[in-house]
Order: structure tokens, then sequence, then C-alpha cells
């Protein structure tokens, strides 16, 4: 009996590949927010710079400076 010929080519390919996979998904994890996230921070940022420039105040310069 013989056992099952593997095309070794391929075989490190498909190896290759599923490292690549394991790295991206560890990637994803580590640095990557999904879509709704980062919208989401975007905005609250705009929130807060909206609101930090309308509470500014604005100088009166009705006369020039001596």
């Amino acid at each position: 009996m013989m056992g099952e010929l593997v095309n070794l080519r391929q075989q490190r390919k498909r190896r290759a590949r599923e490292e690549k996979e394991q790295r991206a998904t560890e990637n994803r994890i580590l640095h990557g927010r999904t879509k709704a996230e980062r919208l989401l921070n975007e905005s609250q940022q705009a929130r807060s710079v909206s609101l930090l420039e309308g509470h500014k105040r604005e100088e009166k310069r009705d006369t020039p400076p001596k």
C-alpha cells in the first residue's frame, strides 16, 4: 500500500498563505479599528473642536492700539 501523493510546491504555497493570513489576523487585532469606530471617533473629535470654538471669546477692537 502506498501513501497519498503530495505536491510539495503546493504544500509550500498553502503553508505560506496560511502563515500570511495568521499574521494579517494578528495585525487586525493589534492595529485595526472598524469603520464604525473610526467614524465615531472622528465625529466625537469634530464635536469637541466645535464646542471649544463656540466658547472662545472675541476681542473687540473699536479703537486702534496706541
